[in-house]
């Protein structure tokens, strides 16, 4: 009998539909498969197609701007939000509006066409990991800006427009709705219980063991109790950390091994899919607190979102999380 399961966190309910609970071979998709592109503007030696660059690992005494680097950041050359200008925040009637003022930025992961983040080396993942840090940090500096998206779209299926493997960065003037939703719930909780709902959250998963997927020793990558998509999957820190750029250093290495491991027993399980990631972390100037607890969201792109999904706000999701993470823990 389907079920219903209650995000304890958002408070979102997911309809888990037990009896046809689907296989990984059930999901019809495409593999991602890295074809090449002779003048791919993310490659070594296009660096003049891109905005200048923000940021680089790597180069020995060379340029800015030209190859020899490990990880390239260039602002996106066409962002979503303009860098330039106030936000001129004004009323027009019952509306409320402000100027499309933000920072766009796109991480270039590796200089090499051919791999993806399951493939680029352990230090090289790390390294993207401290790119994600040094970006946050510089950013946050500038006064407009509330909160800083970090994510990653793979494949084309879930919105990659370039095969070059990337992510991107989007600092915005106001804390999206979702992520204020979703700290606020985490704070009443605290205010209840004092204690964070995710570092309960964790404890009880690493006890039952039945949705846990992978351990090192800074990090858990657990299947959600109600994942509003198959496979979706957590990657938390745990003890407790509220903001991704706040880390301690050895976490990032930690990170990266994790990260790793995963994609490529999700590559191994689900035949190289399109996925999304999503780091979700405190908002700016509310970094340091007891009650929310920073992690990446991992989102296979295996089902599609329609009319009910919208209509109604629930997913249903063919595959139990307890089914998810058992293909993964056996992956090999």
């Amino acid at each position: 009998m389907p079920e219903l399961r209650k995000d304890p966190i958002t408070g979102r309910w997911v309809i888990i539909s037990t009896d046809r609970a689907n296989r990984p071979m059930d999901f019809v998709r495409e593999s991602v498969k890295i074809k090449g592109a002779p003048h791919c503007p993310f490659c070594p030696g296009s660096e003049g197609k891109t905005p200048s660059e923000v940021l680089a690992y790597g180069r020995n005494g060379s340029g800015k701007d030209t190859p020899g680097w490990s990880l390239r950041v260039v602002p996106n050359k066409y962002p979503a939000l303009g860098i330039e200008g106030g936000l001129d925040r004004e009323g027009d009637g019952l509306f409320d509006r402000m100027n499309g003022v933000g920072a766009h930025e796109v991480i270039i992961e590796t200089p090499d066409h051919n791999h993806t983040l399951a493939t680029i080396s352990e230090r090289g993942v790390e390294e993207i990991f401290w790119a994600y840090r040094d970006r946050m940090l510089d950013l946050k500096n500038d006064r407009r800006f509330r909160y800083i998206l970090l994510y990653k779209n793979h494949g084309e299926p879930a919105g990659a427009t370039l095969e070059h493997t990337h992510s991107q960065l989007i600092a915005l003037p106001i804390v999206p709705k979702r992520v204020r939703e979703e700290v606020d719930s985490a704070k009443r909780y605290y205010n209840e219980k004092e204690r964070c709902i995710f570092c309960d959250m964790i404890r009880q998963e690493m006890e039952t063991k039945s949705r846990m997927v992978l351990e090192n020793d800074h990090f858990i990558a657990l299947e959600p109790y109600a994942p509003r998509f198959p496979f979706e999957t957590w990657i938390l820190p745990r003890q407790h950390s509220s903001a991704f750029e706040n880390m301690p250093t050895p976490y990032y290495k930690s990170l990266s091994k994790i990260m790793r491991e995963f994609l490529n027993r999700l590559d191994s399980v689900l035949a190289f899919p399109s996925y999304n990631f999503v780091v979700h972390t405190s908002p700016i100037g509310e970094e340091i607190n007891d009650h929310y607890h920073w992690h990446i969201e991992m989102m296979p792109k295996l089902v599609k979102v329609a009319g009910f999904e919208w209509g109604t706000g629930f997913y249903i999701n063919p595959t139990p999380p307890e089914e998810a993470a058992r293909f993964l823990r056996e992956a090999k």
